[in-house]
Formats: C-alpha cells, sequence, structure tokens
C-alpha cells in the first residue's frame, strides 16, 4: 500500500499548464525547500507548474525534515532497513507521479524530474524503471544508486543532467562522473553535466542555469 505525499505547487505564470516539473528535496528537508527556485524559474518556463511533495516519512536525523529513506551512517538504521525504505519511497513516489499526470492531463514528455542529493538519487532510479518515458531528469549534488542493475532494469532512457559541486563535503562529487559512466554503461545516450566550481552541497547560480536551458530544450520551451 503507497502513502499519499504531501505536496506545494507553484501556478504557471502563464495561467495555462504544459508541462510540469517535480521537485525532489534532499535528506531532512521538504517539499517547499525547493519551491523557491520556481520564482527564479518560472519566468524563462511560463507555462510550467511547479509540485514538490514531501517525502514519505520523518527524518530521525532532522526532526523537522523529512527523508525517502533512512541512511545508516546519518541514523544507525541497517542495510536491510534502508533498501526496505527505498523500495516503497519509489512506489510512493511512482503512485503520485501517476496521479499527477492524470490529474493534470499531462503525458509523460510533459514532466522533468528534479531532484538535490537524496532527491537526486530517487529521481535517478524511479525515472528508468517508469514504463513511459518522462521528458528529462535533473539531479544536483546526488549519486546513481546499484548502477549494476541499470542495465537489466530500465525501461526508458530519459535525457539526464548531472550537477554537482567541485566542494561537495557531503557527497562528493566523484559521484558524478560515476553517475554518468553507470548511466552510459546501461545505454543512456544523452547525459550531460556540469561542475559548479567553488560550489559545496547546494544548488549554484550556475547550475541553476544550465538546469533551466536543459529544461526548456527538453520540453521543447
Amino acid at each position: 500500500m503507497t502513502r499519499v505525499l504531501n505536496a506545494e505547487r507553484r501556478a504557471p505564470v502563464s495561467g495555462t499548464a504544459r508541462s510540469v516539473v517535480v521537485f525532489l528535496h534532499g535528506y531532512g528537508a521538504n517539499g517547499a525547500d525547493l519551491l523557491g527556485l520556481a520564482d527564479v524559474l518560472g519566468e524563462h518556463l511560463p507555462d510550467t507548474l511547479f509540485v514538490a511533495p514531501d517525502a514519505p516519512e520523518a527524518c530521525a536525523g532532522a526532526p523537522l525534515g523529512f527523508q525517502w529513506f533512512p541512511i545508516p551512517w546519518i541514523d544507525g538504521s541497517s542495510e536491510d532497513v534502508a533498501e526496505r525504505g527505498m523500495h516503497q519511497a519509489v512506489d510512493d513516489l511512482n503512485a503520485f507521479l501517476d496521479a499527477l499526470l492524470v490529474d493534470e492531463d499531462m503525458l509523460p514528455e510533459q514532466m522533468v524530474l528534479f531532484g538535490f542529493s537524496q532527491g537526486s538519487m530517487m529521481a535517478l532510479h524511479v525515472a528508468p524503471r517508469r514504463e513511459d518515458e518522462i521528458s528529462g531528469v535533473v539531479a544536483f549534488s546526488g549519486r546513481l544508486l546499484s548502477p549494476e542493475l541499470l542495465r537489466d532494469e530500465a525501461v526508458s532512457k530519459p535525457p539526464v543532467l548531472l550537477v554537482h559541486g567541485d566542494q561537495d563535503d557531503v557527497v562528493p562529487v566523484q559521484s558524478l562522473p560515476e553517475a554518468a559512466q553507470g548511466l552510459q554503461d546501461a545505454g543512456f545516450d544523452q547525459v550531460y553535466a556540469h561542475i559548479q566550481k567553488g560550489t559545496g552541497h547546494g544548488i549554484a547560480p550556475d547550475g541553476l542555469n544550465v538546469a533551466l536551458g536543459f529544461m526548456r530544450d527538453k520540453l521543447s520551451l
């Protein structure tokens, strides 16, 4: 049984939604943490609805925030618990995305998943395993989970943009080339990358600008 994800949203500037960007926040944060990006992106994506769900679990490491799944080296959970939590969150997120597309009368190719940190891990895991290919994935400061399984499990191969700060002390910047290699080994032929110079675990203006260009291109806006 899937859990219902609470979400905040920002209506399209034009008043008419022709695409949707789904923000997936990081460990210990919430949907509102990324929804502020819609203020910057919305004027350049005027026909885009922005939706930011809260992850399904309260976060042990940040009592006021949420997590997509436990992280053993932070909260002391076991690897088995973390894996079960991740698979449950995948089901929750897929149900949320399915309902969103129906409710907004949109097609998968009108959707971009935009993740940060743990949210990027979710986006990179979920999107390739959805039957209908979405428009693209933007993954900031994340990691590709179980790259060795991707070739056999990927049923769609959407364009992916990987962005990482070269001073990230939470998720090492080496995670970007590792993710790129894993995607390419699995047959993804549209993998793009951008390194944010002098940036830690965060979203810098240059990275956001690259993400905007990617989304405008893939959404044909």
